[in-house]
């Protein structure tokens, strides 16, 4: 294992896109993508978006014959116990050690746990990947109840698809509201109304004092006294990016894995991308964030890739994201919490695009919710002029008639 190579640590979409863009860019040394998991590297988006609601594989990003056809070495089902930067070797927990030119963490992230409440995969569930949504699979049927803890996506998505299987779903939020961070009040709440009429119990504004589980069920007893009964509990109250390896090798973090620009950690042969990792945001003064979602894997993985080879390619473009529930569809393109100003466009079929406007005038943010994909080219146009640094006219942005084609020439 003397020989050095690429290594990638972290089988997921991030590492997998980052194994084929080294190759797409012609590299033509040792290409090594580690995993815990043994399942060749899937998309995460449909574990919640559907996976749950049959019997179907994961979607993979590659089939295996892809990987071993263009030379990247799999190594799935084991973990990385220890990074020695010295020597620039990584080492296994079985003892197998690998020598890396470069290095990408690619170690994503894992769900944020209830106090004191452990996935036991009888009552008590999270769901984070493939091996999750197979033991939460059979409950999704008309005589189950099920409790979700939480009220952002993957909570709402969750009770989506169990309403949809005919499983009574209690919805809690100890928040006010679902979708308190990073979603507009009247798009949340336009969701919030959905599930309520598909038959979701949400009880926003409560905190929970306990879980008690037992071999019949589970009792959660919220703050304010009321007793919900459920078959399983599912958690989804956020992740933990998984920074470990990288503290342990003396990396710096803070909220991940951090990087500048580059995607190059404190180490510059060792880079970090993906749901694990803290970086600048150029389009917004260098702010810097943490991003989990599937374009910013995607698009992370092929440019670690790049960079990886010295091209020295920096981040760009604005945070995108999406959910799909029943037949709504919502995305939110950049940073809400940067605008002062909102602008509303109403479309005829009753969809809803809001733009986000900073003190100056400047595009920051857009968001949208609609049925199917009515929503998704004005919102991929206003990224554009998100990323263009554009002034648009307010009342041409409110005006549905009014091409955002023609504000994006203009910028």
């Amino acid at each position: 294992m003397s020989e050095r190579a690429m290594i990638i640590v972290g089988a997921g979409e991030t590492g997998a896109r980052a194994a084929f863009g080294l190759r797409e860019r012609g590299y033509q040394g040792r290409v090594v993508l580690i995993g815990s998991e043994s399942h060749l590297p899937y998309e995460r988006p449909p574990l919640s978006k559907g996976l749950l609601s049959d019997t179907a594989e994961p979607k993979y990003v590659a089939r295996a014959d892809r990987y071993e056809s263009v030379g990247i070495e799999l190594v799935l089902g084991q973990s990385v116990d220890s990074i020695d930067r010295q020597s620039k070797t990584i080492h296994l927990r079985d003892g197998v050690f690998y020598s890396y030119e470069r290095l990408l963490l690619a170690t994503g992230a894992r769900p944020r746990p209830f106090p004191g409440l452990d996935a036991d995969g009888k009552r008590i569930f999270y769901l984070r990947t493939y091996a999750d949504a197979l033991a939460l699979q059979p409950w999704m049927a008309p005589d189950r109840k099920i409790a979700v803890v939480g009220g952002g996506f993957i909570g709402l998505e969750l009770a989506a698809i169990a309403r949809q299987a005919g499983a009574g779903v209690t919805l809690i939020e100890a928040l006010p509201r679902i979708l308190m961070r990073g979603v507009p009040e009247v798009l949340a709440m336009r969701l919030q109304t959905r599930h309520v009429a598909e038959g979701v119990d949400v009880r926003c504004g409560t905190g929970i004092s306990s879980i008690d589980s037992r071999p019949g069920g589970v009792t959660v007893l919220l703050a304010d006294g009321m007793q919900i009964e459920a078959d399983i509990v599912v958690v989804g109250i956020g992740a933990i990016p998984n920074t470990e390896l990288a503290a342990a090798a003396g990396l710096q973090i803070e909220n991940g894995i951090v990087v500048d620009e580059y995607l190059c950690t404190s180490d510059p042969d060792i880079l970090a991308a993906g749901d694990c990792c803290n970086f600048p945001l150029s389009i917004y003064g260098g702010r810097r964030v943490r991003l989990e979602s599937w374009r910013n894997a995607q698009e992370q993985g092929m440019l670690a890739a790049a960079n990886m080879l010295g091209e020295a390619r920096p981040v760009s473009g604005a945070p995108w994201f999406w959910s799909d529930q029943y037949d709504l569809t919502l995305q939110v393109a950049g940073l809400l919490d940067e605008a002062t100003t909102t602008v509303g466009r109403h479309q005829a079929d009753g969809g809803l695009i809001l733009f986000h406007l900073a003190t100056d005038g400047r595009l920051v943010a857009a968001s949208g919710l609609g049925t199917g994909n009515s929503i998704a080219r004005d919102i991929r146009l206003a990224e554009m002029l998100i990323a263009a640094g554009a002034h648009p006219d307010p009342l041409s942005l409110a005006d549905p008639t009014s091409k955002l084609k023609s504000l994006l020439r203009a910028a």
